[in-house]
């Protein structure tokens, strides 16, 4: 006996395939992704990056300087690079400062627990950055993340992370000043960002 189905209850869709991280770095060992390939792994999902514009080229570059002259062996900036926060997110931020480690991250990538600070550089991407990735942050539990937000000329700073996001956020304007937790002697102006 044919039975017809509803339209209160349609046929169930499909299930995707959510890749790991390990899938993905098999994909660039085996040349599907190049390493220049700009792509990242948010939830599962292959994610093209947006091209990198000359302001937040700019931006990137003076906070690497600002972050790599002061780090004197406290922590490692990382820039541009990926950081392992689960079985299927490998994001690659524009900065991350991360606990010391000898091999400088060479025997694997860092996690959450190695994260000191998050820097994300927004331009065409805020909505993005705001709405998924800030929050996968947060439910990784990273423990503060900056959102230079380049529209507004503002840096976005979230803390006190959790499953359902940030607790605290901070919107730092001119002629106002931030710092790391984890480093409160690292002082920076928006104005030193938005020259």
């Amino acid at each position: 006996m044919e039975t017809e189905l509803s339209p209160r209850h349609p046929p169930p869709a499909p299930a995707g395939h959510r890749l790991t991280a390990t899938e993905f770095r098999r994909m660039a060992e085996a040349g599907i992704l190049r390493e220049d390939d700009r792509i990242e792994l948010i939830e599962g999902v292959l994610i093209d990056m947006a091209p990198i514009g000359s302001r937040h080229a700019s931006v990137v570059a003076r906070l690497n300087a600002w972050l790599a002259g002061a780090a004197g062996g406290r922590f490692i900036v990382f820039p541009q690079n990926p950081v392992s926060l689960s079985e299927h997110s490998q994001p690659q931020p524009d900065l991350a400062l991360l606990k010391p480690r000898e091999d400088y991250y060479r025997r694997a990538l860092p996690a959450a627990e190695d994260v000191l600070l998050l820097i994300e550089v927004a331009d065409t991407t805020l909505d993005y950055d705001k709405t998924t990735k800030v929050p996968l942050y947060a439910k990784s539990g990273i423990a503060e993340v900056w959102l230079v937000n380049l529209p507004d000329a503002v840096i976005e700073v979230f803390r006190e992370p959790s499953a359902h996001g940030y607790a605290r956020v901070t919107r730092i304007e001119r002629g106002e000043r931030i710092a790391p937790l984890a480093f409160a002697d690292l002082v920076l102006t928006v104005e030193e960002l938005f020259l």
